[in-house]
C-alpha cells in the first residue's frame, strides 16, 4: 500500500464533493480541512501567483499578483465565515498556523517595497490644487523573480504545509484532505505543488449537477444560466483530461451514483488508493439521496438540458 499524501477533492460543484471530502476526513489517519479554502485555483491564490513571478513576470504583474494575494489572505479568507461549517478559512485551520504562514511568505516573495508617485495633484481636475486627504503616493513592492520555478513552489508547499498540516497535527492526524470543487481545473499545478497528492474527482450525472445549481443563491436562477455556468466546466476538463499523462499520479474519478449502488467496495478502493487501510464511516452515499432530484425539472426542460448537454454527457461517463 501506498503511503498517505495529501488528498485534494475536485468536481464541477453539487457533485458530491463535500460528501465525499467528509467521509475522507472520517478517517483516523486523515483530516479534512473543514470548509472549502479556494487558496489555490481562485483568482489571486497561489496557482496565479506561481505564474506572476515565473513565466509571466515583470514588476507590474508581480505587484498586482501580490496585491491580490495579499487582499486574499488579510482580509477574504480570515473574514469569509461558512455559516454551515462554522469557522473562517484561519479558524479551521487555527490562527497561529494562518498567520505564521502569511508572516513568512512576505520576507520570501518580496524583494523591496518603496512610495510610487501617483499622477501630479489636482490631475484630470483642470489644474485644480488635489484635495487635503488625496494620495500623493501608493506603496509598491516590487516581487522577487524565480528564474527556478521550483524555489518558488517549494515556498508555497511550505505555507500550505504550514496551514494545512498545522491543523492535522492538531488534530490528531498525519495527513490532510482540501476540498475546493474547481480544484478540477488546475490538477497539474496542484501536481507540481504535490507529486504524490491524490486527487479524488467525483462526478454526478450533468442533469442533476444543473438542477442542483439552480436551487443555490450563488449560481444562476435560470437553467439556460445555469448551462452557461457549468458546460464551460466540463468541457475544459473534457480537453484537459484527453491530453493529460496521468501516469504514476494517484487520481481517482468516481460516480456519485457508483458510490451509492456499492458503498463498502468502492469505499474499500476509495481509502487503497489514499493509502490507507479500509475503515467504516459513519457517513456514506445513498441511493435515495442521489435521486431525489430526478424529478425536479418537468419534462420538456429535462429535455432542453439534455441536449444542450449532449455530448457532454457520454464523454462523462452517462448515458
Amino acid at each position: 500500500m501506498a503511503s498517505p499524501s495529501p488528498v485534494f477533492v475536485a468536481g464541477t460543484g453539487r457533485s458530491g464533493t463535500s460528501q465525499i471530502a467528509d467521509i475522507i476526513g472520517e478517517h483516523p489517519r486523515i483530516h479534512r480541512i473543514p470548509v472549502e479554502t479556494r487558496l489555490i485555483p481562485d483568482p489571486g491564490g497561489l496557482r496565479d501567483l506561481a505564474d506572476a513571478l515565473t513565466t509571466r513576470y515583470d514588476p507590474y504583474v508581480g505587484d498586482d499578483a501580490l496585491r491580490r494575494l495579499n487582499e486574499m489572505l488579510t482580509v477574504h479568507l480570515p473574514r469569509r465565515f461558512d455559516s454551515y461549517r462554522g469557522h473562517t478559512v484561519s479558524q479551521a485551520v487555527g490562527e497561529r498556523h494562518y498567520w505564521d504562514a502569511v508572516g513568512r511568505l512576505w520576507s520570501e516573495l518580496v524583494a523591496c517595497t518603496f512610495d510610487a508617485p501617483l499622477p501630479g495633484a489636482g490631475s484630470g481636475h483642470a489644474g485644480r490644487p488635489a484635495g487635503p486627504l488625496e494620495p500623493r503616493s501608493h506603496r509598491m513592492a516590487i516581487p522577487r523573480y524565480f528564474g527556478d520555478r521550483s524555489e518558488l513552489i517549494a515556498i508555497l508547499r511550505r505555507a500550505v504545509d504550514t496551514m494545512f498540516g498545522g491543523a492535522a497535527t492538531d488534530a490528531g492526524k498525519e495527513i490532510w484532505c482540501e476540498k475546493t470543487p474547481f480544484n478540477l481545473l488546475c490538477m497539474d499545478f496542484l501536481w507540481e505543488l504535490y507529486p504524490q497528492a491524490s486527487i479524488v474527482h467525483i462526478k454526478r450525472h450533468p442533469v442533476a449537477v444543473v438542477a442542483s445549481h439552480l436551487d443555490q443563491p450563488w449560481a444562476p436562477s435560470t437553467v439556460d444560466g445555469v448551462l452557461a455556468w457549468v458546460r464551460p466546466l466540463y468541457e475544459r476538463w473534457l480537453t484537459w483530461k484527453a491530453t493529460a499523462d496521468l501516469t504514476n499520479r494517484r487520481y481517482a474519478e468516481v460516480k456519485a451514483e457508483d458510490l451509492a449502488a456499492d458503498w463498502p467496495a468502492q469505499r474499500g478502493a476509495l481509502f487503497k488508493l489514499l493509502g490507507v487501510d479500509d475503515v467504516i464511516t459513519t457517513s456514506t452515499f445513498e441511493p435515495h439521496l442521489l435521486s431525489h432530484r430526478d424529478d425536479q425539472l418537468d419534462a420538456a426542460t429535462r429535455a432542453h438540458v439534455e441536449r444542450a448537454l449532449g455530448d457532454v454527457i457520454p464523454a462523462m461517463g452517462y448515458a
